[in-house]
């Protein structure tokens, strides 16, 4: 969760992803009952707050977007469309 600020951070693309805490949650209970486990919602928004709050907050490599990072707001886009976009931008870059 710190590639474009630590990991890479002379990457030419970097990308931050987004996405409103209750879609996240819902995208996240799919994911675990597909894989069986039964988890409530509320419990998985409290973890992924959770999650938000130490990330951003430790003192080696805290989370945060670089200055130089499109942002990409995933609230309303299924996995293929923000694949198509993280896409769109590498092909943008390579062409110039």
């Amino acid at each position: 969760r710190d590639i474009g600020t630590n990991v890479f951070p002379n990457a030419e693309l970097k990308v931050f992803m987004v996405a409103n805490l209750d879609v996240r949650a819902s995208r996240r209970k799919s994911e675990l009952e597909q894989k069986g486990v039964n988890a409530s919602l509320e419990e998985i928004k409290n973890n992924l707050s959770e999650r938000d709050r130490i990330d951003t907050q430790r003192q080696q490599n805290p989370l945060i977007q670089a200055k130089d990072a499109v942002v990409i707001d995933t609230t309303d886009l299924n996995f293929s469309d923000q694949v198509d976009q993280v896409t769109q931008l590498a092909k943008n870059l390579i062409e110039k």
